[in-house]
């Protein structure tokens, strides 16, 4: 089973998958012996990775260059090659098999029930996973007021980011009058770090159309829209190709199953405005205009595509609704907390060991997923924050790290659970900049048709921009906080409303940061270029020299045994020489 998702692909799987072929055919072992290319494994951060089923023996790292000795020593000799298995960094154990490594022992797979296990261009495949048997069961054996109580019973809250209850959003929707309904999914997830619906298209992507299928049952609906992003090529990809199958096996078109029931799913490939990850924004781009929000009420439910009643539910929450169908809404709220149950899908990046997509239960607490799963900070830095929600969301710092990942827990913290992201940040990050970081992704990608929100965030913007170059002021810490509250109070859609948390979560944990910039003009973390003096300070300098070889102008004079000394005419403050010192010794 050899991971063929976006992450994987980047890092060459292709070439060791042809590599690989090739070498099988010549030792003549493709008759006993299938290769398998899967969608996302998760463990994105030791890619390529492949899986060799039925001893679970993982693989990674994988080079077209250790073909031979791979094929030679496993499938020839039947002994593991211990130089591609994963060594746990803290024990430095090597762990064999995939179910025993702690990045995936510690989750909990029922969104990615199917991730790395089956070929998603295989309808097949997902039919032997019990695919398709939810809707099955709903079309034939359920009434829509049935289906939409089970989803009720379950407790499923919208995953992209708000977290209403899915139910309930059916249910709206099922009482509108009209003869002309739709289902949306939307695929456009914009977060800066955010893979989740990527990754759960190209690896399972059946699980979405069957979601579909249920909850156009559910309303009546007869045509569906998936919104995904033009920047998601392979999703995009095996999305038409399940399609295609659904059609031919019946699964989708006219009389579903025999049922009577007919419905259709088209593919809407949007431009990458952030923006349109807003459900109205989404609407108005799917009709051809402008992917602009629009005041609520009227709902979607009432009046949403083309003034018909619609819903709107993201990737992940689709991909639940077929086991809930299948097991039951009583199963699915055996797992998470009374007021967030089920599963959640978190794309874990940034400072942290184990980048990859994580699925844990509802209720589990930031820190197991941060450490236990993600296997801490690496380079024995310490945690300062992570960042959940993306630039929506808000940073969470290290006291709170024993929260449990729970919508209403995690709010009170001054962050929202978004989709997905977690951004994890060590010692080295500079909150300021940070902040700014994500207000200029905010600003930039304000649609501009409130003015709180278009006028609102580039200000916030210079302000975060003049404490970062040293220009700070004291009363820009007040102006920050009274801005960013006109803004959320005043702004049109959720970007807007949304957009000052990152601002608002950094003043709040970490305004000794921004007091160091504008009375002390100095960035602790040393990341603000205009606040560095580039000076080596002789009592830290440890008169190693690393600095001086590592400088791309040689602007850093040092001899052997001597204290190294920064030509500030030459010096171009690339940074260079802050990254190579592991003493802190310039400032």
């Amino acid at each position: 089973m050899l991971c063929s998702g976006t992450g994987c692909q980047a890092s060459r799987s292709i070439s060791f998958r042809d590599a690989l072929q090739k070498e099988m055919e010549r030792q003549g072992l493709l008759e006993e012996i299938k290769i398998i290319e899967t969608g996302c494994n998760g463990f994105c951060a030791v890619g390529p990775v492949m899986l060799v089923q039925p001893e679970g023996i993982f693989y990674q790292k994988l080079t077209p260059e250790v073909v031979p000795h791979l094929v030679e020593e496993h499938f020839l000799k039947g002994r593991p090659v211990k130089k591609l298995l994963y060594v746990e960094p803290a024990s430095k154990v090597t762990i064999p098999k995939m179910n025993q490594i702690p990045f995936f022992a510690n989750q909990m797979f029922w969104v990615m029930r199917n991730k790395g296990v089956i070929d998603p261009e295989v309808i097949d495949e997902y039919i032997a996973r019990d695919g398709y048997f939810g809707a099955a069961k709903a079309l034939r054996d359920m009434t829509p007021e049935q289906i939409v109580e089970e989803v009720k019973i379950s407790g499923l809250r919208g995953r992209g980011g708000a977290g209403f209850p899915t139910g309930l959003k059916w249910e709206f929707a099922r009482k509108s009058a009209g003869d002309v309904k739709y289902v949306l999914c939307n695929a456009d997830e914009g977060d800066p770090g955010a893979f989740m619906d990527r990754s759960v298209l190209e690896s399972d992507p059946h699980s979405v159309l069957e979601g579909m299928i249920i909850a156009a049952r559910a309303i009546d609906a007869r045509q569906g829209y998936i919104y995904a992003r033009t920047e998601y090529p392979l999703a995009v990809k095996r999305l038409g190709i399940a399609i295609r199958q659904a059609r031919e096996y019946g699964l989708l078109g006219k009389n579903i199953l025999g049922t009577g029931f007919d419905f259709d799913v088209d593919i809407y490939q949007g431009a990458g405005a952030f923006v349109c990850g807003e459900e109205t924004a989404l609407m108005r781009s799917i009709e051809g205009k402008r992917g602009m929000p629009r005041p609520r009420p009227p709902f979607p439910a009432l009046k949403g595509l083309w003034e018909k009643p619609t819903i709107l539910n993201n990737v992940e929450t689709l991909a639940n609704v077929s086991q809930i169908m299948l097991k039951g809404g009583r199963w699915y709220a055996s797992v998470g907390t009374e007021g967030s149950k089920g599963t959640k899908v978190f794309a874990l990046s940034g400072d942290v060991s184990n980048i990859g997509l994580v699925e844990i239960p509802m209720g589990t607490p930031l820190r197991k997923l941060i450490f236990d799963i993600g296997g801490g900070v690496p380079g024995k830095k310490k945690f300062k924050a992570v960042q959940l929600g993306g630039p929506s969301g808000g940073c969470v710092p290290e006291q709170h790290l024993d929260i449990p990942v729970d919508y209403e827990a995690i709010a009170k913290v001054g962050a929202i659970m978004g989709s997905g992201g977690a951004i994890v940040m060590d010692e080295d990050t500079c909150m300021v900049d940070m902040a700014r970081f994500f207000m200029d992704f905010v600003q930039d990608e304000s649609c501009g048709k409130c003015t709180p929100c278009r006028e609102g965030t580039r200000r916030l913007l210079q302000i975060l921009e003049k404490i970062c170059e040293g220009r700070g002021e004291p009363a820009d810490l007040e102006t920050l906080e009274d801005l960013s509250a006109i803004i959320k109070e005043a702004s049109l859609c959720g970007l807007g409303q949304t957009g000052p948390n990152p601002v608002l979560s950094t003043l709040r944990y970490f305004r000794d940061e921004y007091e160091a910039h504008i009375y002390a003009k100095r960035c602790p973390a040393k990341r603000c270029v205009a606040l560095l003096k580039f000076e080596v300070d002789p009592e830290i300098c440890t008169k190693c020299g690393l600095c001086s070889r590592a400088c791309p102008v040689e602007a850093i004079a040092w001899k052997k045994k001597e204290v190294a000394r920064i030509d500030r005419e030459k010096c171009i403050k690339c940074m260079t020489c802050f990254e190579k010192c592991k003493f802190g010794a310039i400032f």
